[in-house]
């Protein structure tokens, strides 16, 4: 994962310096075999949560998904208004009054409603009602007034290319190209594409509200209005199939809420029982005709009697039945493969895409703070498994010396981003590293963190050798008593926990406090650990002044156990 993204300042002051190391002169020694790293927090079963919002001529949706570790996705919810944002706005082009409050009402809702549930990150997108109307910007706008929400207006071909993300990863598909199209209120897209990429893409103006208003005045319509429809449909399939390189189809799928209704309808005339599944069910030619035939000749009254048709679809399914069957007769396809996936989830898709590094990172640390501090660690270069094993040991030290210290959960984390970035000033140079990563810390910008919380963690990072706090320290002596009390604690206990993991083979297991005028450590390791024993023990001193108590160790062999 690239994390000068994440960082540009710590490039940036390192360069204005002229210092770049980008390999620390220290070793990266890695544990022995068998070693025991105390990380703080392991790998955590985590899923983002967003909220897709597709704001649509005909119906305005909103999924509420949860991302998964394996770049997969789960739909937790759907919400569906039928809003019909785009009723007479083809031949206005304009949104009507009417159908903007009607759209601001839902879109207020749905917000709420994703908000209530933990769900901050929200992607909004509305199609052609919106992106055709010369009001289209107005509405947008007072979208982002009342709900914060900023909606974006996107193209043809761009809700063609999320759409075929959302059908190529739910249908399966060949290497062969495969026709897919979307029948919405106000355009048709059609794409060309296989397994591994989008070929061909095409947004055609013939949406089936955009159909009704132009050419189907009444029911029945009349023979005029029916030749009228039949070629424009002809005209712009044709047009669009022309322009396509590839001119044999392995399938057609069809997706929306249309093609779905349509398949419901000719299911349950076929069988007498409701449709089971929408995606991967099949219809061929010959019932979309016939279902076709009985829309032509019926009233809005007699539609609403058909079995499955929705009664919010009883003026728009006719023109996208037309739609259909043209375009499988031009294509030369019998038989239509339904699915019930389009531009909600070709929109998580994409952004599963275009964010997954972060998410990764998202997935192994949830929490924000915890994330932005390895990743400054891992953009210097730190010992990654050493800093861990420290800090490990750091907030093992701080559990057990609670009576003395009195800290609590706040103080605890600090001193855990402390012990991960303790040896980021390497980056630097190896000499007066402790200072240097003072200075990368509070220029670092940690995500999550107050000016104040980093000040403390850049302090007790500078802390973890040498020199112990002292007034004489410009950045020690700036901070409040309270605060002064708090990194020296810190830092006593930073020491330590640095000088147990000297040799970075993480030998010391892990340790046991027990309390008395006498503070006795009780380390268990793995190997010889003179190393780390002698170092924690001239590592103690601040310890000893912080609480004056005397501290010893002890030292437990795992290996004689065994």
């Amino acid at each position: 994962m690239s994390l000068s993204l994440w960082f540009p300042s710590v490039t940036a002051e390192v360069d204005r310096l002229k210092v770049f190391r980008l390999k620390c002169s220290k070793p990266r020694l890695q544990p022995v075999s068998g070693a025991f790293s105390l990380n703080p927090w392991p790998l955590l079963s985590f899923m983002s949560k967003i909220a897709v919002i597709d704001i649509g001529t005909n119906s305005i949706h909103m999924v509420l998904a949860e991302i998964q570790p394996d770049a997969g996705y789960k739909i937790l919810d759907r919400f569906k208004d039928m809003t019909r944002l785009g009723n007479g706005a083809f031949t206005a082009h304009r949104l009507s009054d009417e159908a903007i409050t009607r759209g601001l009402d839902v879109i207020r809702n749905l917000v709420t409603l994703a908000k209530n549930k933990g769900y901050d990150r929200i992607i909004a997108v509305a199609t052609s009602a919106v992106r055709e109307a010369k009001n289209g910007g107005d509405f947008i706008d007072l979208v982002a007034e009342q709900t914060g929400l900023a909606v974006r207006v996107i193209s043809g071909t761009e809700e063609a290319r999320l759409i075929f993300l959302g059908v190529k990863n739910n249908v399966p598909m060949t290497e062969q190209p495969t026709l897919s199209v979307d029948v919405g209120g106000g355009s048709v897209e059609l794409m060309v594409g296989n397994r591994d990429q989008l070929l061909h893409a095409k947004s055609l103006k013939l949406g089936a509200i955009r159909l009704a208003d132009e050419f189907l005045k009444r029911t029945p319509p009349s023979e005029g209005m029916l030749r009228s429809l039949e070629n424009t449909v002809t005209a712009q399939l044709q047009a669009a199939l022309g322009s396509f390189k590839t001119k044999r189809f392995d399938s057609l799928i069809a997706t929306s809420g249309m093609a779905g209704n349509l398949a419901e309808v000719i299911h349950l005339r076929r069988t007498n029982r409701p449709l089971p599944q929408i995606n991967l069910a099949t219809i061929s030619l010959k019932d979309v005709k016939e279902i076709e035939q009985d829309l032509r000749q019926s009233t809005l009254k007699t539609r609403l009697t058909i079995p499955g048709l929705d009664p919010r679809r009883v003026d728009t399914l006719f023109p996208a039945t037309v739609v259909l069957r043209r375009l499988m007769e031009l294509s030369g396809r019998d038989e239509l493969i339904l699915c019930d996936k389009a531009i909600r989830e070709g929109i998580i898709y994409d952004f599963i895409q275009r964010h997954r590094e972060r998410l990764k990172a998202e997935a192994e640390i949830p929490d924000l703070r915890r994330r932005t501090v390895i990743a400054l660690a891992r953009r210097c270069q730190a010992p990654e498994v050493h800093s861990l094993h420290v800090a490990g040991l750091a907030l093992r030290l701080f559990d057990q010396t609670v009576r003395l210290h009195r800290l609590g959960s706040s103080e605890r984390n600090w001193l855990e981003y402390a012990a991960i970035l303790h040896d980021v000033g390497y980056l630097i140079n190896e000499r007066q590293h402790h200072k240097h990563a003072y200075y990368l810390i509070t220029n670092s910008g940690i995500g999550g963190l107050s000016a104040e919380e980093i000040e403390v963690v850049a302090n007790v990072a500078r802390y973890h050798r040498r020199s112990v706090p002292q007034l004489k320290h410009e950045g020690f002596s700036s901070l409040s008593p309270k605060y002064k009390r708090i990194v020296r604690i810190l830092s006593a206990l930073l020491r330590i926990a640095d000088g147990l993991d000297r040799t970075h083979f993480s030998v010391v297991r892990t340790l046991n406090v027990k309390l008395g005028a006498v503070v006795t450590i009780t380390v268990h390791v793995t190997g010889d650990a003179e190393l780390e024993t002698w170092a924690a023990a001239g590592r103690a001193d601040l310890f000893e002044r912080v609480f004056r108590r005397r501290v010893k160790f002890a030292v437990i062999s795992q290996d004689d156990a065994a």
